[in-house]
C-alpha cells in the first residue's frame, strides 16, 4: 500500500527589499534570466511541497531577522532588517517624541510593537505613541504609529490599515527624500497636517532637529 502525505497549505510569500550580497553576485538561474524578472518583486508560492520556505523562515527566526515580518490578511510578508542609518533615526525620534508625548499625557514607545488583533492580521510600526493603560503583545490601536521607510517597504500601503484601527496620527520619515511627512486621520482617511493635533510638534520642527543619515 503506498502512503501519500497530506499537501501543506498552499502558502503566499512576499519578498521586499533589495537582494543580498551573496544573490546580486551569484549567476541567475536560467529560468529567471530568460524570462527577465526582477530580483525585487512579490513571488506567490503556490506549491504545496515548497518545504525550502520552512527552512527559509526558520533561519530567519534563528537569526532575529523576522522581528519585522507581518501578516496581511493572512499574507506573511518578509520584511528586511533594518540598517544603521534606521537606528540612529529611531534614537533622535526617541528623544524628540519624549518630552512632547509626556506633556500631553501620551506614552513614547520607539521600538517595534505589533498592531493588530492576532497573528492572522498585523502590521510592526517602528514607534508610537499610546494613550495610558496600553499594554500586551497585540494592540488594537496606537494614537501614533511612527514608520521609517526602509527600500522596497509598503509603508504607505500601511495606511487603510492604520486607519482602520483608529489610529489618529501617522508620522513617516523617508530617509532617501530626507522629508517628514505628519498625517492625520480624518473622516476614514490621512491628510497632511502642519501641527500634530495630540503633541506640540509637527513636521516642520521635527525636520528641524533630526540630523539624516
Amino acid at each position: 500500500m503506498v502512503t501519500r502525505r497530506s499537501p501543506k497549505p498552499q502558502l503566499e510569500v512576499r519578498f521586499l527589499g533589495p537582494p543580498s550580497l551573496s544573490e546580486r553576485c551569484a549567476p541567475a538561474p536560467r529560468s529567471i534570466a530568460a524570462s527577465g524578472y526582477p530580483y525585487v518583486m512579490a513571488t506567490v508560492v503556490l506549491d504545496p511541497y515548497a518545504y525550502e520556505l520552512d527552512a527559509l523562515k526558520e533561519r530567519r527566526r534563528v537569526s532575529g531577522l523576522d522581528r519585522l515580518d507581518e501578516v496581511w490578511e493572512g499574507v506573511l510578508h518578509m520584511v528586511p532588517a533594518p540598517n544603521y542609518g534606521h537606528a540612529r533615526l529611531t534614537q533622535q525620534l526617541a528623544v524628540a517624541l519624549d518630552g512632547p508625548a509626556r506633556d500631553a499625557g501620551l506614552e513614547a514607545a520607539m521600538g517595534e510593537f505589533n498592531l493588530g488583533d492576532s497573528i492572522d492580521d498585523f502590521r510592526v510600526p517602528d514607534g508610537g505613541l499610546h494613550r495610558p493603560g496600553a499594554g500586551g503583545v497585540w494592540l488594537h490601536t496606537a494614537a501614533l504609529v511612527v514608520e521609517i521607510i526602509s527600500p522596497g517597504d509598503e509603508t504607505w500601503q500601511k495606511l487603510p490599515f492604520f486607519a482602520a484601527h483608529e489610529v489618529d496620527e501617522v508620522l513617516i520619515l523617508d530617509p532617501e527624500e530626507r522629508s517628514v511627512h505628519w498625517l492625520g486621520l480624518t473622516d476614514g482617511e490621512y491628510r497632511p497636517l502642519e501641527h500634530s493635533g495630540l503633541i506640540d510638534l509637527g513636521p516642520h520642527a521635527l525636520a528641524e532637529q533630526i540630523d539624516w543619515p
